[in-house]
């Protein structure tokens, strides 16, 4: 039996958030709404490529694309042909790898994820038959390495990294994570679809400690505000790409080609990304001490555009309620994304500016929450 998908959960405080005056101001997922690049619109329309079957490695012009980005925003040479493939956006990518990897790899049965994070690393694990073993987080939300059991680590699968991290927008060591994974001939699947939301210090891939044995995972979705288009790239070990990759194209995974197209021209441009870029700076800087005001505890991430904030009373549920109810704010409650941070509601700064200017009005005209409340059994059922 699965378990229900978390923003199910949600339904009870979505219909609460409504009732207020204004709507409800969705900060609960990271939907990009920002427009995303004309000229990409336009390919999009304008490809001519709609009638004939995509390739499901992804066009040499579209691998090309991808490879030059990574050349010129990440600073790493990979071999187009060999070690890059489309994928239909990365969420597919995270819940269906684990599998695949157990056709090479059949005596191993354990998949790694950080203890706070996106949680289709654990269900990638759930669904390909695995063991999903949560890494211990440190403070600052970083995995911590040394504390994997080594039995767990005979018999890893692969060990999922992802930086900057969501929902905490750590950190993590990526060259220390791709050595480890050497180290124990594990591989390192690594999600850096907010790399280009890296706010202390560059970007950061994976791929900078060299190919083997690790594979990089990005995306369209936020970087060019293309979450509807389910485009993206794995690139890395030749050897996995080319097993991947025949085992996605015997499943007919392709990315349609008017979509690769328009992929083509958001690859090949960083303006937008980097105007966007600003924007999200501004929103997390100007919303840091609305919710400081009231009550919570929060600072500027690391990277990517969520902030990740500590609840008076330790009940992240309770706090998601209380924002539903009394000011029409719907947030993400922590234990989405693992138990030990149920204290903490994950907000994602991708509303528009108008519409956080009123989340932040509401907030001003109730004042702070102390945590005296408890979640409705309605909501936190």
């Amino acid at each position: 039996m699965l378990p229900p998908y978390p923003y199910d959960r949600l339904e009870p405080a979505k219909q609460a958030a409504a009732l207020i005056h204004g709507g409800a101001v969705d900060l609960s997922v990271g939907t990009p709404c920002d427009e995303p690049p004309a000229a990409v619109l336009h390919e999009l329309g304008h490809s001519n490529a709609e009638r004939g079957y995509p390739t499901s490695l992804g066009s040499p012009v579209f691998r090309r694309a991808a490879a030059g980005w990574l050349q010129r925003r990440l600073g790493v040479e990979v071999d187009a042909e060999r070690q890059l493939a489309a994928c239909i956006g990365t969420k597919e990518f995270v819940a269906t790898t684990p599998q695949y990897l157990r056709l090479l790899h059949d005596s191993r049965d354990t998949v790694l994820y950080p203890a706070v994070a996106y949680p289709t690393y654990e269900m990638g694990a759930v669904l390909a038959g695995c063991r999903a073993v949560a890494v211990p987080v440190d403070e600052r939300w970083c995995m911590r390495l040394d504390a994997i059991d080594p039995a767990d680590a005979a018999r890893a699968l692969c060990l999922w990294v992802n930086t900057p991290g969501n929902p905490a927008g750590n950190l993590d060591d990526l060259e220390a994570a791709a050595r480890w994974g050497r180290d124990h001939n594990v591989t390192v699947l690594s999600d850096e679809c907010y790399s280009e939301f890296t706010w202390t210090g560059p970007p950061r891939t994976v791929l900078e400690s060299g190919m083997d044995g690790v594979l990089a995972v990005h995306s369209l979705s936020k970087r060019s505000n293309l979450a509807g288009l389910r485009v993206g790239f794995y690139a890395g070990d030749p050897v996995l790409v080319h097993h991947l990759s025949e085992v996605r194209k015997h499943a007919g995974f392709m990315v349609p080609g008017p979509v690769q197209a328009a992929a083509v021209v958001a690859y090949n441009d960083d303006t937008h990304v980097d105007a966007q870029r600003a924007v999200y700076v501004q929103r997390l800087q100007r919303f840091v001490p609305v919710l400081a005001a009231a009550g919570f505890e929060v600072s500027m991430p690391e990277g990517a555009f969520y902030l990740w904030v500590r609840v008076p009373g330790g009940d992240g549920w309770a706090a998601a309620d209380w924002l539903a109810r009394e000011a029409g704010i719907l947030v993400s409650p922590g234990d989405f994304y693992g138990d030990v941070s149920s204290d903490h509601i994950r907000v994602a700064m991708v509303q528009p500016d108008d519409r956080l200017a009123l989340a932040a009005q509401r907030l001003s005209a109730i004042g702070a929450y102390d945590g005296s409340v408890s979640a409705s059994a309605s909501v936190n059922s």
